[in-house]
């Protein structure tokens, strides 16, 4: 047996389920993307389910699974994996998992894992296995996850936010093509900071420099202040994250339009099902600035989108 690490995301989730009853976990990525953290990377699809339904179990059917096969080659360097195979690891994977949450003993000959007659407990809580959603921030991920039937967990790590469209389309067009019912459920995740006026976010310590472009393309798309003007309860949107040199007419788009306005634009022109807001990145904010941003979000933007 492999020793298990006591802060594996997966042990801990299940201690959060137990204690916050009222919070429905949806988790970063995770899964076929951990290969090989504890043991053999054979051993992690089966210990995976075990620990997915477990925590499923715990959080009595408030568990999201998020998938993904890693955007960090490291991963697979340090273990001598060749990351030209993430792909179909991931894929097969996720096969075994779905196989394993049937509760009955299977068999499994792959090109990365081969099981004889084994059978994985307990089931899920929920019926047939947890909602699945696929980070995706490649442009080969999109129909991939549509063929796999997957919901979308769409980052701008490293696409900028005027590419999404056709790789939403992209999306939903492999999931058509998978067989599936319905057009798919699509997610964007970006970064939000919001202040009651201008001069407040203008004086976050986010606006420092970003150490990659991904994360400025990031922090353009979402990063934002928010709160009362002169026009009442409305929002603005810049990038408090980075100075960088961009274009007056980008800048004066950025200006102009309201983080509510903003949201808005983007879950209508991407038909989103939903907006996933990353409040501190880099660990930048402090508890105070995340929680107004919270606040503001709850109170004024939200209920503006319904």
């Amino acid at each position: 047996m492999a020793r298990r690490d006591p802060l594996q995301p997966d042990a801990l989730g299940a201690v959060v389920a137990d204690r916050a009853r009222q919070l429905h976990r949806r988790p970063h990525a995770a899964g076929a993307r951990r290969h090989g953290r504890a043991g053999s990377a054979a051993e992690q699809p089966l210990r995976i389910a075990e620990d997915i339904a477990t925590v499923d179990h715990l959080s009595e059917g408030r568990f999201d699974f998020g998938v993904g096969r890693s955007g960090s080659p490291r991963a697979y360097n340090a273990l001598g994996i060749p990351y030209a195979e993430s792909q179909a690891r991931f894929v097969e994977s996720l096969e075994v998992i779905r196989e394993a949450w049937k509760g009955q003993p299977f068999s499994f000959q792959g090109t990365f894992h081969r099981f004889e007659n084994v059978v994985v407990s307990p089931r899920p809580y929920q019926t047939p296995h947890p909602p699945m959603r696929m980070a995706a921030n490649s442009p080969d991920t999109f129909p991939l996850a549509g063929r796999l039937g997957l919901r979308l967990f769409v980052g701008v790590r490293d696409l900028d936010v005027a590419e999404l469209p056709d790789h939403i389309a992209a999306y939903r067009k492999g999931w058509r093509d998978g067989g599936h019912a319905g057009d798919g459920d699509v997610c964007l995740r970006i970064l939000m900071y919001a202040a009651p006026t201008r001069r407040r976010r203008s004086r976050s310590p986010t606006r420092t420099r970003c150490s990659s472009s991904g994360a400025k393309r990031r922090w353009r798309a979402g990063a934002s202040s928010a709160g009362p003007s002169s026009a009442g309860s409305r929002a603005s949107t810049s990038s408090p994250a980075c100075r960088t040199r961009r274009s007056s007419q980008a800048r004066g788009v950025r200006l102009r339009l309201g983080l509510i306005e903003r949201l808005g634009r983007l879950r209508d022109d991407l038909s989103l099902n939903g907006v996933i807001a990353e409040l501190n990145p880099g660990g930048m904010l402090s508890m105070e600035q995340m929680l107004r941003t919270l606040r503001i979000l709850t109170h004024e933007v939200v209920p503006a989108l319904r």
